[in-house]
């Protein structure tokens, strides 16, 4: 008997049935993009043979003026609906059902022909909509109905209509974007017009038998969102006009509040989705920070949906339902919602993949054979480079021995789990704990290697990592300077007044840890809430609180410090650093850029401006801790090949810059695919 039976439970949708609750959310991969038919065929396909009940695929544009930039896909010819066919077929022929979404974006469209309710510019795209007229409305509904039709001519189980988020139809919606006083603005119900006429119609188009999924805006986090009443009264009239199943959307992406990043506590909006249950009678699903069975299956259990919606879950692991199914859930490769692979390269107009799988999204060229010959292979390093090769290495059959000095694995995930917001590292370590177990890898902990122990083995990875660097500021020895290592791996005490110097990754990382004490907010939803501001749509229209965010206070009073002049956190991730920094001026945390470090001493820090040494100022504090960045370590690969040992080198041994795991865990995998 399953663990998960509401997680495994059928779905009867009338005209067809789900074989699970599990639905593959819309992700943009940019894979169509490519025009590699075979290439996006196979993504969809290894996630169908992984178990999913429906997937949803990334955002199809239903006209020119309504891609998310100029040149997206779409189904606007009969060469795209035979492309599009050799998608569907595979997943079918895989056993799967899939539904292509429906994206117009409106103001949000990186293009200077994007159009919308009103001419109001969104503060996330360039270009200023043209507010469409009578005709122009006209227009686009039959886009919609063209790109359903179409979309069932190749062979989609259905289509997702996408209404939330923000995008073209969410911005009929509110008056935030939606100035109108014709028939399709003013009141609600002329507010809500577009939507469930475009659904209404495309309903007419295809006929009873064809899932059409409406995407619905449960909480705006935008001022002047909907209230919760106008979201129900528009679910209850989306569902007249013939939807069969109502998807939840949580947030506009101009919203100043984080909805999917790690920070974000798991299940965080499921309880917004519970609102709208037993106000229909079509299926709803919940979505956002839905990362693993056992939450899933406590969702339905406590009756917040009728279905779930993962996305980047299956990115991390795409057989996640057969593992569930298995009760091998240990070995699902975890979502740790970092954005850095996924929404990062899609907002950098990238392919998406996965730091925890780097195979997403090259299902077709990096596949993971048997190797033709089995190898005696030693792994130095057990961080996130060493572990990922070290695993891949031995699931193609090869004997693999990894070693490291520290008594653990994980290397510099163990310091990053530390973190408030960074929890899900917690999962990333024990998981490829039990992958190593699972693929036979020997460990070899606690043990520092010479190049005299490496010379039997046939292939020799280095993954040393990094060492901090040294700044050279004249009193560092001062004993109130500390490492970075000093505070996030070993615990040192810190005093009430600190400076942290350096506002890379790591310099945010420890200014988050300092300011925080207590339980993180990421692990407990009314306290994150309460520090972001979001509160019950049916007290506040968009879900915004009263008196906005109210964080609790610091646990420090923190200075973060950099040698550039320009403004901290410019080389955070692309989806994610606003959030970064957003959460520390939150807690009145000081940062200054354009600093020379002068001394250390009793008094404090000494610092300066400018290539001129101007303004002095000693900031007075308990402590000053280092962030300065990190070189390789490669003393060990520089030994070997002085010894005439050929060894690869990957992760920070190869490059030290900042800490990323992303670039570690991909040379990891890919130099293992190889040997």
């Amino acid at each position: 008997m399953t663990r998960y039976p509401n997680l495994f439970e059928p779905l009867d949708l009338g005209f067809t049935t789900l074989k699970n609750r599990v639905l593959m959310g819309s992700m943009h991969t940019g894979l169509e993009e490519t025009k590699d038919w075979n290439r996006v065929a196979e993504f969809y396909a290894e996630r169908a043979r992984g178990g999913v009940a429906l997937m949803v695929t990334g955002g199809m544009s239903p006209s020119p003026e309504g891609g998310v930039f100029p040149g997206a896909a779409g189904l606007f010819s009969d060469e795209d609906i035979s492309n599009h066919k050799i998608v569907t077929d595979r997943v079918h022929e895989n056993g799967g059902k899939i539904a292509m979404q429906i994206l117009h974006a409106g103001r949000y469209a990186y293009g200077p022909d994007c159009v919308s309710a009103s001419p109001v510019k969104s503060p996330i795209s360039p270009f200023p909509p043209k507010e469409l007229d009578e005709e122009g409305i006209k227009k686009q509904i039959n886009d919609f109905i063209i790109a359903t039709v179409r979309a069932k001519e190749a062979g989609y189980d259905g289509v997702e209509i996408m209404g939330s988020e923000g995008y073209f139809l969410n911005q009929f919606l509110v008056t935030h974007t939606n100035k109108r006083t014709d028939r399709w603005g003013g009141d609600y119900e002329n507010r809500m017009r577009l939507p469930v006429e475009v659904v209404r119609r495309c309903r007419e188009a295809v006929g009873p038998d064809f899932i059409i999924i409406y995407r619905i805006s449960m909480i705006d986090l935008i001022p002047n969102g909907s209230t919760h009443a106008e979201v129900v009264q528009l679910a209850q009239a989306i569902e007249k006009a013939g939807a069969t199943i109502l998807n939840t959307g949580i947030g506009w992406h101009e919203a100043r509040i984080p909805t999917i990043a790690t920070s974000v506590p798991r299940r965080a909006f499921a309880w917004v989705t519970k609102k709208l249950m037993g106000k229909v009678s079509i299926p709803v699903i919940t979505s956002n920070r839905i990362n693993t069975p056992k939450v899933a299956e406590e969702v339905l259990a406590e009756g917040c949906a009728d279905m779930v919606s993962m996305a980047r879950p299956f990115l991390a692991d795409s057989q996640f339902v057969l593992k569930a199914q298995a009760d091998r859930a240990d070995t699902i490769a975890p979502c740790i919602a970092c954005n850095q692979a996924c929404l990062d390269h899609t907002f950098s107009g990238k392919i998406s993949t996965c730091l925890v799988n780097p195979r997403a999204c090259y299902e077709t060229e990096l596949p993971i054979l048997r190797a033709q010959e089995t190898k005696q292979i030693a792994v130095v390093g057990a961080g996130p480079a060493g572990m990922s090769a070290a695993m891949t290495a031995a699931e193609r059959g090869h004997n693999v021995t990894l070693f490291d000095r520290d008594s653990s694995l994980g290397g510099q995930l163990n310091v990053a789990k530390q973190v408030p917001g960074k929890e899900e590292f917690w999962g990333l370590v024990d998981w490829f704990e039990t992958m190593l177990k699972e693929m036979g890898v020997e460990t070899a902990l606690g043990q520092t290697v010479s190049a005299g122990d490496l010379e039997g083995f046939d292939e020799v990875i280095i993954a040393t990592g990094v060492v901090p660097r040294d700044p050279a500021i004249p009193g560092q020895d001062h004993s109130k300077v500390l490492g970075y290592l000093n505070v996030l791996k070993h615990g040192a005490p810190v005093g009430k007044k600190v400076a942290v110097i350096g506002a890379g990754g790591i310099g945010f990382d420890v200014a988050e840890f300092l300011v925080q004490e207590g339980e993180s907010p990421s692990t407990n939803l009314p306290d994150w809430m309460a520090e972001w501001g979001v509160t019950d749509p049916e007290s506040a229209p968009g879900g915004l609180a009263e008196g906005g965010a109210k964080p609790e206070a610091a646990a420090r009073d923190v200075i973060l410090l950099q040698r550039k002049a320009k403004a901290l956190g410019k080389g955070l991730g692309k989806t994610t650093g606003w959030i970064h920094r957003m959460s520390l001026r939150m807690k009145n945390v000081r940062m200054i850029g354009g600093v020379n470090y002068e001394k250390i001493d009793d008094a404090g820090l000494h610092i300066s401006f400018g290539e001129a040494r101007e303004n002095p100022e000693v900031l007075d504090v308990d402590n000053v801790v280092i962030c300065a960045g990190q070189l390789s370590e490669r003393s060990l690969a520089d030994a070997l090949e002085a010894k005439g040992i050929n060894c690869h080198v990957i992760g920070g041994a190869d490059v030290a810059a900042e800490l990323d795991a992303k670039r570690a865990i991909n040379q990891g995998v890919r130099l293992a695919a190889e040997l």
